[in-house]
């Protein structure tokens, strides 16, 4: 049946308004009522399915990264990494080929902070990838900053919810940040970063990207190598000031979602350089930091950054929430020649990450477009909320619905490449990693910034320590001191002479938030009840 026919009492075409059920709809200003002034009636059907939908039509928010933004695109390879052919150490697919294209969709996002909030938070930014590679979805799911907060996942709940705000007072508070921080030394040289300009990037376009964690590369003959993903703009990097960003958000709270937007509608298509760092896949007992220690940077001058392809950003979502919002991501979502590391990180984000969207959008959040690859899928999964087609390859026995089977059932694939068996050898233990170093490198990312930047540094974190705790400001002291000497010296100049008054109820580094309530009944306008 077209769109375009009619009956006795209606006219239905390509553009009339219809409910889910496919009934044209022939009033939708009024519901049903007894007179036009009511009460209404229970068979408002068209109501009460519009109204229920309305009721549903938010799926629980992420509980970190739930402000994003997002855009379709490509990835295009080189064929090699840096001046090797790459099928030296990885035999995954979509790497080998000069030219060849890999359709990407890509999320970015804060991370404490909910769906809408401010973009000018100081907060790191959520950096993830969706290749819709012939081998299936490869997730490479990251942040901005390359580093991060802590090295085991068994922290992860703590350190989240001391960052998020207060679960009495519902206001993010400083002592808190600093409190988690300051015991654990080492967040240090995350704080660092986040406290520096670095901690708000200008926009998403002008951001870099990191997978944070320590990966493997597999090749065709089983052999692996150590890597680390990076994410360069083209279009440069900038990062703001706390009062540039406070300028900005007082005027435009959606700015880097709105300048992600209007770019590529306007043909401005933002791109990123892939690079990739490369390490014998051992312990290095030579370097004086573990190499699966998500806190640490590999130092560049020993494992350079390789060139391995290009992304660019060309198509905004038709829907936000269908593709942004529902899009769903996991680090455990890897093709073959790709593999996980022992990054105690990455293995509890393994876990957490898939697991989440099924709680969040559902169990079948893999037969949404925005998260289903773009070839075949045939698996014995089937039920759960919201299936809507069971993933049956043709021909395939329908009563047949598990494996191993001759009644024409699925059955394994064969595998070509020589399978990748590290040897794993050692006591169950409950312990940190031996290298642990905690704040050499936040030490050398100190005397790597300009004048400008270790200045804003100091100030910021100045400005939210000083309401803090004495016994915080003496172990984020001894932190700063640790790494380097005159970090040290100026943090503790700086709180000797700051003032102690106000509060730490405020966003991270914010000047004077907590003067805003006052300043709000100050300023004020008395107005009549009406």
């Amino acid at each position: 049946m077209t769109a375009d026919n009619t009956n006795p009492t209606n006219e239905e075409h390509d553009d009339t308004l219809t409910n889910r059920q496919g009934h044209p709809v022939t009033n939708n200003q009024n519901i049903r009522t007894v007179g036009n002034r009511g009460p209404a009636t229970l068979e408002n059907y068209d109501f009460i399915e519009k109204i229920s939908h309305f009721d549903r039509e938010r799926i629980p928010e992420r509980v970190v990264h739930a402000r994003g933004a997002g855009a379709h695109g490509y990835f295009e390879a080189y064929g090699t990494v840096g001046d090797e052919p790459v099928s030296k150490y990885t035999r995954a697919k979509l790497f080998q080929e000069k030219g060849k294209r890999t359709p990407v969709f890509v999320r970015f996002s804060s991370v404490i902070h909910g769906g809408h909030s401010p973009e000018t938070l100081r907060d790191p930014r959520g950096f993830t990838v969706k290749f819709y590679t012939e081998d299936g979805n490869w997730d490479l799911v990251g942040n901005n900053l390359k580093i991060f907060f802590i090295r085991d996942a068994l922290k992860f709940p703590d350190m989240i919810h001391a960052f998020k705000p207060d679960p009495v007072t519902n206001i993010q508070d400083s002592e808190r940040f600093f409190d988690f921080c300051a015991n654990s030394p080492e967040s240090f040289h995350m704080v660092t970063f986040v406290y520096s300009p670095w901690g708000i990037p200008a926009n998403y376009r002008m951001m870099q990207g990191s997978g944070v964690n320590t990966y493997k590369w597999v090749n065709s003959e089983g052999e692996a190598v150590l890597v680390k993903y990076h994410w360069e703009p083209k279009q440069g990097i900038k990062n703001l000031t706390q009062k540039e960003a406070e300028e900005i958000q007082a005027k435009n709270f959606n700015h880097a979602t709105q300048d992600l937007y209007e770019a590529i509608e306007r043909g401005d298509y933002p791109e990123w350089e892939l690079l990739v760092q490369i390490m014998s896949d051992d312990d290095h007992p030579e370097l004086d930091f573990d190499p699966l220690d998500d806190t640490k940077l590999w130092p560049e001058d020993q494992f350079p950054w390789l060139p391995v392809g290009r992304m660019v950003l060309n198509k905004n979502p038709e829907d936000y929430f269908t593709e942004v919002e529902q899009a769903a991501f996991g680090t455990g979502v890897l093709v073959d020649g790709l593999d996980f590391s022992d990054d105690k990180m990455l293995q509890g984000r393994t876990f957490s990450y898939s697991d989440t969207q099924r709680y969040r959008v559902g169990a079948n959040y893999l037969q949404l477009p925005i998260n289903a690859p773009k070839k075949r899928v045939a698996t014995n999964q089937s039920g759960g909320q919201m299936q809507y087609k069971v993933d049956r390859a043709p021909g395939q026995n329908p009563h047949i619905n598990y494996e191993p089977s001759i009644l024409g059932g699925l059955k394994e694939a064969k595998q070509n490449g020589k399978e990748y068996t590290p040897k794993v050898e050692g006591r169950l233990v409950r312990e940190s990693i031996d290298r642990q170093s905690n704040t050499k490198q936040a030490g050398e990312t100190y005397r790597r910034f300009e004048e400008w930047e270790r200045t804003e540094l100091i100030t910021n974190l100045v400005n939210d320590l000083s309401k803090c705790d004495p016994r915080i400001q003496e172990k984020m002291i001894a932190l700063a001191e640790e790494a380097d000497e005159e970090y040290g010296r100026r943090l503790k100049e700086g709180l000797a002479n700051a003032s102690k008054e106000g509060s730490t109820q405020k966003p991270l580094g914010n000047r004077d938030g907590d003067k805003s309530v006052e300043l709000a009944e100050e300023l004020g306008h008395d107005a009549d009840p009406y």
